[in-house]
Formats: C-alpha cells, sequence, structure tokens
C-alpha cells in the first residue's frame, strides 16, 4: 500500500509498505482520507525532540474510510461500513482501529469528508468548558477549533466575543453566531471591559496555543470565572499571571483528552450533531488536497492563507504517485 513519511522537517514522501493485518479485535479500514491537525505542525516543522524518519501514516489521527477486513472478535461493524476511526497511521491507504473506537458514518455524509476525530476534539472541550445560557464566552483564536467552539457556544445560548487575528475568521465567528468580533491588534482588553461593564466574561476559550493569546484570555477572565486551555501549548514554558488568577478565584481547566474512550465519545456527539442538522460543518473544510500533497497541506496549516479554516488530504485512484 502507500503511505505518506515525514521523513525530515518539510519534508514527505510517498512510499510503498505492506497492508496491515488486523488482529481479532480491530478493523482494517480502506482510508479515504485525514484532516490534517495544528497539534502535528511542530512535528512537521522539525524540533529537536523529534526523531525522523516519523511512522508511515504518522501522525495522521483524523482519518474516515471503509471497513476492508475485520478480525474474528469484531462485532460492531462489517466490511463495506463507513466509518471514522480513532488511529495514528491516517495518511495511509490502509489503517487499523480497534473496533471500540470506530465510530459508523450514517448515509448522510455519504461522498464527504468527515474527519471526526477533530471535530470530536472540539465537542469534548465544549462539554469540559461547562458553558450555560446566558453566559459571556470569549474565545480567544478563532482557527478551526475556536470556531466549532463558536457555534457551539453560541447554539447553547451564550454571548460569544470572538478574538482573531485574521478577518476572515472573524466573518466566519460572525456567521457561526458570535455577538461580537475583536480583531487582536485593536487593543481587545479594553473592549471586553466595555461589553462585560467591566466584570470580564465568565468562561474564556483560549484556542489559540500561544504565549500572548494565553496572556489575553488571563486579561479578560472575570471573577469565578472558568479559563479553558483548548490550545496546543508545545513550544517550551508559559509564564501566567498566578497573583491574578488566584485573586479572582478562577478555574483553569485544560481540556485536552487522554482516553481512547473519551475521544470517542467527542467523536459521536459531532457525528450525531452533524447528521441531525444542528452542527454546521460545511464551511471548515476550505482546502482538500490529494494526500501526495501532504507538504501543501502543512503549509497552508502553517501559512493560513485568506480563507484557510482546515485541510484534508484525500485518497483518489488517479492521484497514485511514487513521489511528492
Amino acid at each position: 500500500m502507500l503511505a505518506v513519511q515525514i521523513v525530515a522537517p518539510r519534508k514527505c514522501e510517498l512510499i510503498e509498505v505492506p497492508v496491515p493485518t488486523p488482529g481479532p479485535a480491530q478493523v482494517r479500514l480502506r482510508m479515504e482520507g485525514s484532516g490534517v491537525c495544528a497539534s502535528n505542525l511542530p512535528l512537521w516543522e522539525g524540533r529537536e525532540w523529534f526523531n525522523y524518519p516519523v511512522a508511515p501514516g504518522g501522525p495522521g489521527h483524523e482519518g474516515w474510510g471503509t471497513v476492508d477486513e475485520v478480525g474474528e472478535a469484531v462485532s460492531l461493524v462489517r466490511p463495506g461500513d463507513r466509518v471514522a476511526i480513532l488511529s495514528y497511521r491516517a495518511f495511509a491507504e490502509y489503517d487499523l482501529a480497534h473496533e471500540g473506537q470506530v465510530i459508523r458514518l450514517p448515509e448522510v455524509f455519504a461522498n464527504k469528508p468527515f474527519p471526526a476525530e477533530a471535530f470530536g476534539c472540539a465537542f469534548n472541550i465544549f462539554k469540559r468548558s461547562d458553558v450555560h445560557p446566558g453566559q459571556t464566552v470569549a474565545i480567544v483564536g478563532v482557527g478551526f477549533l475556536g470556531a466549532v467552539l463558536t457555534q457551539l457556544c453560541s447554539s447553547a445560548g451564550a454571548t460569544v466575543i470572538a478574538i482573531s487575528r485574521r478577518s476572515t475568521s472573524l466573518s466566519l465567528a460572525r456567521e457561526y453566531g458570535a455577538s461580537h468580533v475583536l480583531a487582536f491588534a485593536n487593543d481587545p482588553v479594553q473592549e471586553v471591559a466595555r461589553l462585560t461593564n467591566r466584570l470580564g466574561c465568565e468562561r474564556v476559550i483560549e484556542a489559540a496555543g500561544l504565549q500572548s493569546t494565553l496572556n489575553l484570555a488571563s486579561a479578560i477572565i472575570g471573577e469565578n470565572g472558568k479559563l479553558i486551555l483548548a490550545g496546543y501549548h508545545q513550544d517550551g514554558l508559559r509564564i501566567v499571571d498566578l497573583q491574578r488568577w488566584n485573586w479572582l478565584g478562577i478555574d483553569v481547566i485544560n481540556a485536552h483528552e487522554r482516553k481512547p474512550e473519551m475521544y470517542c465519545s467527542g467523536m459521536r456527539a459531532a457525528v450525531e450533531a452533524a447528521a441531525e442538522g444542528v452542527f454546521d460543518y460545511s464551511r471548515l473544510i476550505t482546502h482538500r488536497l490529494s494526500v501526495h500533497e501532504l507538504n501543501e497541506a502543512f503549509s497552508a496549516l502553517a501559512e493560513r492563507p485568506q480563507g484557510f479554516v482546515k485541510a484534508t488530504v484525500e485518497f483518489a485512484v488517479d492521484q497514485r504517485t511514487r513521489g511528492i
């Protein structure tokens, strides 16, 4: 089978590797594609603590496709079912997952990309955020994750203040129900103070993973509020205003799950909400590329061109090439 391998920083190769054999409780998928996650940017860009080459197909973890073969103990799905999976080598033509980490996709998603793991991550963060109707919620950073959370929080009856560097992100946040959109460069601290009568926000979701966005989130949280860390902070230590956190009596929530069953719970919630039409993901996947264009997908994720929200890489018979 074909698999993409990150062999060095910013360098991917399309290689041939054996097709994996499912174990007794495993499912093998013929992959249709995978989302490309911002949490994997440092691995593609290169850091001194990473080792190369990366495992073939890695670190793709937002995959979907069709069940190809099942192990002898599998009873929940069968060959031909279209599903999303929780796995970690989804940048390949075939991948394996435990049957408990396979989520069947309803017919309404036929012929459409559906990176359920990415959506499920946002749904889990929303659940941990404990948002209630009437609260004021600030979303700091409106990329893919911030856009989904804007929609979920506004649908829950909260007043959402979306803060981003990019005008296109602010426009999307407005479409997804944000009551106020603020540019990061235009002193949002003072504007949030004005909008909240200087009380701050009951919930602040930091969704960018930067020191600057963490600073802003700390500056606009209100007394006894909850500051939710949704962004991936991967590049060294962070400095926090602990005195302010103490004085305000806030809760700080690291909203990243690690147990597979929690990941899958969020994925199922996202599939159900999208199938019922209460979660609109139609404007979130903005760049659909061939799997042999994984470098270009990561580049788009790093550079965020006009209108970019999320990229997927997908397999097609006429795109089987031997190089990138």
